[in-house]
Formats: C-alpha cells, sequence, structure tokens
C-alpha cells in the first residue's frame, strides 16, 4: 500500500509543510483585516498603493492583498490532502511569490502598476517566502513515508 495519496490518517512531512503554510497565509489574511494589527486601518483600500495600511506596522497591505493571503491560506489547506498536491502547493507557490518579488523590483511603489500593494518589506519577503516555499517542496519531497513518533 502506498500513502502518496492518502487523505486521511498520517501525513508525509511536505504535507504538513503544505499544512503549516496554509495556516500561516490564513492568520496573515485575517490579521490584516484587524485594526490594531493593522495600522493605519483606516486607510485600507481595496487595490493599489494608495493603501496605507500596514500590516503589524510594516507590510503595506490592502483588501486584495488580504484575500489573496485568505486565498494561498485555502489554496495551502485543500492541496496538503495528498503529497503531489502539497508539494505542488509549496513549489508553485514559491514561484509565485518569486515572481510577486521580481514584480515588486521592478514597479514603482506609487505607480498605477502597483495594485497589490507592496513596499521594500513586502518584496523582501515575498523572496524569503518564495525560497522557503520552494526549498520545502524539493527538500520534504523526497521522504514520501508519513511522519512517526520517532520523527518528531
Amino acid at each position: 500500500m502506498t500513502t502518496t495519496n492518502r487523505t486521511t490518517g498520517p501525513r508525509t512531512n511536505v504535507q504538513k509543510a503544505a499544512l503549516a503554510v496554509g495556516a500561516v497565509f490564513l492568520l496573515v489574511g485575517v490579521l490584516g483585516f484587524i485594526p490594531g494589527v493593522t495600522g493605519h486601518y483606516d486607510a485600507l483600500v481595496i487595490a493599489g498603493h494608495e493603501s496605507g495600511a500596514l500590516l503589524l506596522g510594516v507590510f503595506q497591505v490592502s483588501v486584495l492583498h488580504n484575500i489573496v493571503h485568505l486565498l494561498f491560506g485555502v489554496a495551502g489547506f485543500l492541496m496538503a490532502r495528498t503529497r503531489p498536491l502539497a508539494r505542488n502547493f509549496l513549489l508553485y507557490g514559491g514561484i509565485i511569490y518569486l515572481v510577486l518579488w521580481i514584480y515588486g523590483l521592478i514597479v514603482g511603489h506609487d505607480t498605477p502598476a502597483n495594485f497589490v500593494p507592496v513596499n521594500n518589506a513586502d518584496n523582501w519577503l515575498h523572496f524569503v517566502l518564495g525560497v522557503g516555499m520552494i526549498a520545502l517542496a524539493l527538500l520534504l519531497s523526497r521522504d514520501t513515508k508519513p511522519a512517526t513518533a520517532a520523527d518528531r
């Protein structure tokens, strides 16, 4: 019996990583809508560089930005059901975040093209997320056996 496509029972490490990353994205998406955690909450706009809201006082967010985080979180939870999907979530999600990092470096922060919106802190967070997600996908997908109590 193979465990590659399990939806119940013990999960592989790549599935656990996809769940954890998904949970973090959901948390960040929710926190982006909470005044106090998101500074200048009254300046939160639907989309665009005009948003003055700052998650944790550092990361520029908008309603669109928060919704993207929530969608990534839901995708992580759904795709963690199987090992191949969990790997794909981490790998392709990481690639998307590296593309977003490059986009953030190229686009002017005060231009209409900055519709997400992103600032320097967001750019470098996207880089770290991209590299981290890809690394998790590649390193953890080599191990196909479910984690056991001895592995924890």
